[in-house]
């Protein structure tokens, strides 16, 4: 019997989630927990594309990227614990709700995104979660979200 896989660095993302650059938006997942629970990390840095155009003098992470990468973040915990590498998983959005934002996401922040599977079981298409962002311990967002994950490839 081997053991559960509890973290996911960038090249095991890659074979989970079909996202790319400049869309991916997770840089690795820890603390995996089954499909009950997950930490997401993104580093955030000023290369990325957004930043161009979205408040130039003031660079501000768009508040609905963050909400992105809560929700790349628990297509990835949930396809390590569903064993999902490899195997073309999609991962679709349903509903977003709660959405809430209380502090910026800025160049050099490490944005920390944790998810909580409130229901879906191994076998199930439609899931929800919640998830809370922070930074340096500080809420950044927060948001309860539901999403079809296609397995069937």
């Amino acid at each position: 019997m081997t053991d559960a896989v509890t973290t996911a660095d960038i090249q095991l993302i890659q074979r989970i989630i079909p996202h790319r650059y400049p869309f991916l938006l997770v840089d690795k997942v820890v603390d995996i927990n089954g499909t009950q629970s997950g930490k997401g990390i993104k580093n955030v840095t000023m290369n990325e594309p957004h930043f161009t155009g979205h408040f130039p003098d003031q660079p501000v992470m768009p508040g609905v990227l963050i909400v992105e990468a809560m929700a790349q973040t628990a297509g990835v915990m949930v396809g390590v614990s569903l064993g999902m590498a490899d195997k073309n998983m999609k991962v679709y959005f349903m509903a977003i709700d709660g959405v809430k934002f209380r502090r910026m996401v800025v160049p050099g922040d490490v944005l920390e995104m944790q998810i909580e599977t409130t229901r879906g079981k191994p076998g199930a298409k439609v899931w929800k979660f919640k998830g809370v962002a922070t930074v340096d311990g500080e809420m950044a967002a927060e948001a309860e979200f539901t999403a079809m994950m296609d397995t069937s490839a």
